[in-house]
């Protein structure tokens, strides 16, 4: 049996160009854009990177550049980007050659395929990338390997290396040598906290990190990074079948009705915070970044139009729902503008990390083992009585959805 992974290629880019297709060929960008030229470029396709543009670069110094390069900047729609995310989902279930098919992220899927002969694994790994491609015109890149990280290494590769056709089988006899080649800091599972210690120790490469004996690695790894370790070594250790981890939860809701009422809006978006991050919990994760959108309707252009995001990174992480909700409505008050009927609101909770060995930091005390544990009775009174039966906070009704 071989483990597959699935990666979108500039995903948010590649859903604006599948749903204008006058797009195709040209340099686009997708952007937190708002009214005022703020933001920044959250994804950009293969023509608009070779302009020079990079992810992360603020409209406004971006400005020129893209101009001058004739730049289509799209407004992120995470809605749309969810919906299209399910729709490749629900395509390969259908197809029925993937077995355990379990989405990651909105843009990553992991699966298991019952071959070993690489050969026919290039063959069945194609036959699922061209049916993506037929059902919703997004490119990816595959990966197959002896666990999920190593299939996750192959599709690196895959993604890196155009002999490769976007495909890259990574059989046992090749490991050492992919792994040779590969950064530490590439390396699925070892984050920004792990990664320094490491390269401090001499485990520069994917490969001398698996090389090494386990007993030198369990000073400096937490035990999500000693299954990241085996997994290096050809020893599959983690179970995403049964606990999927999403590195990105929204929730969000276009109003049956028009509200021009911050006090609504503020409502809704508790709502959306509450089941954020019960889902949050329920994956055993933490959160770093908290961003919220408002809009209003586009297709009402008698209307006044506005829209708008904003976006924190906490202290540290967390999920801990009144903290979050607190980020949230402070975040609210910078965005929301009287006068306008808004349609559309939503959160986002980002920069997702595992809460297994997660470090407090030198100010935490025993008061966050106290919410964690009021957090967890939440949800359990929850599931015992019903969604929603417990909430944070006086929450009053909110918009209708439609």
């Amino acid at each position: 049996m071989y483990y597959l992974h699935i990666d979108c290629n500039s995903y948010f880019a590649s859903c604006e160009i599948a749903t204008r297709p006058e797009l195709r060929g040209k340099p686009v960008v997708v952007a937190n854009a708002n009214e005022k030229g703020g933001g920044v470029v959250l994804a950009l396709n293969a023509e608009a990177k070779a302009t020079g543009l990079t992810r992360g670069i603020p409209l406004f110094k971006a400005k020129q550049l893209i101009e001058q390069a004739h730049v289509v900047v799209c407004p992120a729609d995470h809605d749309k980007y969810h919906a299209i995310s399910d729709r490749i989902m629900q395509t390969v279930i259908d197809q029925g050659i993937v077995q355990d098919f379990v989405q990651y992220s909105i843009d990553e899927f992991f699966g298991t395929l019952p071959i070993d002969d690489p050969t026919l694994l290039r063959s069945y790994t194609q036959k699922v990338k061209n049916l993506i491609w037929q059902a919703t015109s997004i490119p990816v890149g595959c990966g197959c390997s002896q666990t999920y990280t190593l299939a996750k290494v192959a599709t690196h590769y895959a993604k890196r290396y155009p002999a490769y056709g976007d495909i890259c089988i990574l059989p046992p006899e090749s490991r050492e040598k992919a792994l040779a080649q590969l950064p530490i800091g590439e390396v699925w599972g070892i984050g920004r906290r792990l990664r320094q210690p490491l390269i401090d120790a001499g485990y520069t490469t994917a490969l001398a990190l698996a090389s090494a004996p386990q007993s030198a690695l369990e000073p400096l790894l937490t035990t999500a990074g000693l299954r990241t370790y085996l997994e290096l070594r050809g020893i599959p250790s983690i179970t995403l079948r049964q606990h999927p981890r999403r590195k990105s939860i929204m929730q969000s809701r276009t109003f049956a009705e028009m509200t021009s009422s911050a006090e609504s809006l503020e409502a809704a978006l508790a709502t959306f915070t509450n089941q954020c991050c019960s889902t949050l919990r329920q994956q055993h994760s933490l959160c770093s970044t908290v961003t919220i959108f408002l809009a209003t309707n586009p297709y009402r252009t008698d209307l006044l139009q506005y829209s708008n995001q904003a976006s924190t990174h906490l202290d540290r992480p967390t999920a801990d729902t009144p903290t979050i909700l607190r980020t949230v409505s402070l975040l609210l008050r910078s965005i929301f503008r009287p006068g306008y009927l808004y349609k559309r609101a939503g959160v986002l909770l980002t920069g997702i990390i595992a809460d297994e060995g997660h470090q407090l930091n030198l100010f935490s005390h025993e008061t966050d083992r106290q919410r964690s544990a009021l957090m967890s009775l939440a949800d359990d009174l929850n599931r015992r009585f019903g969604k929603s039966s417990l909430t944070f906070g006086h929450l009053p009704p909110s918009p209708p959805s439609t």
